[in-house]
């Protein structure tokens, strides 16, 4: 019975696509994110893997050394 209530429904449908394509670009960021997070960690984990094997080889020399 109201004539108005039909434009009313129809006003939120433009916003709606604009949202969605907001949370599309959150969502972007964030697996942008995690890929950068997942890669550093790789990285660390490779460098801190290098350091534990020459403090490991360091330590068998030293071991060697003060046995002869």
């Amino acid at each position: 019975m109201d004539p108005g209530a039909g434009a009313r429904k129809e006003r939120p449908k433009p916003r709606e696509p604009a949202a969605r394509l907001e949370k599309a670009k959150q969502r972007s960021a964030q697996q942008e994110l995690k890929q950068r997070q997942r890669a550093e960690i790789y990285a660390l984990n490779r460098v801190m893997t290098e350091l534990e094997q020459q403090q490991f080889d360091s330590f068998c020399k030293q071991m060697q050394e003060s046995g002869e």
